[in-house]
């Protein structure tokens, strides 16, 4: 059974996610952790319970997502999974760090990418990919279907959706990934976001005032 950790990281209030399962082995998605002690804050973490990092993971590559993967890589020694079609966003990573104040931020190479189709494993666990595209060109969502949740970065917020005006981004394309990969799960569907509090599917579909069936 997979479990969740979740970390609120940096200016953006950004959410960093910890799955990992009974095999200890974990997934870190969208590490947005960039001083000193939101980082200490994550290791400490996974040191505590013993977790065994496997793979890194995004959602997209906006610059709020991405903060810490240059750290997860080196203190882990793990691999990196973005869509292909996000890679003009990380590729424009450098300027945007620079644009918001990050002038820490270290660059990271994508290991593998991340396809619709093929399924992330780790320890027992599987999630499935979902290409979920709107806010940014490459984004993607994570599905547990045995336990009903999605990783949903900026797709899907309680009661609002991620931003399209930004460069490369498309309401059209937005709209159309939540009512065909989000909207079609079951209503009891917990959705993890990239900034912001839990919902579900049902209460979006009903209520959230951008996107409606």
């Amino acid at each position: 059974m997979i479990q969740i950790e979740i970390f609120t990281f940096n200016p953006f209030q950004e959410n960093t996610y910890i799955l990992w399962d009974e095999t200890q082995e974990c997934v870190i998605i969208d590490p947005g952790c960039h001083v000193y002690e939101e980082r200490k804050a994550l290791t400490d973490f996974i040191s505590e319970k013993k977790l065994k990092p496997v793979k890194l993971l995004n959602t997209h590559a906006h610059i709020d997502h991405i903060l810490g993967n240059a750290f997860i890589k080196r203190n882990y020694n793990i691999s990196y999974f973005l869509h292909e079609k996000d890679l003009p966003v990380l590729n424009s990573a450098p300027d945007r760090a620079a644009f918001w104040g990050f002038p820490a931020y270290e660059h990271s190479s994508v290991d593998e990418y991340l396809e619709e189709g093929k399924d992330i494993s780790f320890g027992n666990s599987t999630l499935q990919v979902f290409f979920t595209p709107g806010h940014a060109p490459g984004h993607v969502v994570f599905y547990a279907q045995e336990q009903n949740f999605v990783i949903g970065g900026d797709v899907l917020f309680k009661g609002s959706v991620g931003r399209t005006d930004l460069p490369l981004c498309s309401f059209a394309d937005l709209e159309k990934s939540i009512k065909t990969k989000l909207y079609t799960l079951p209503d009891q569907t917990v959705v993890y976001p990239g900034h912001g509090s839990s919902t579900t599917i049902g209460f979006e579909k009903k209520n959230n005032p951008f996107v409606r069936l």
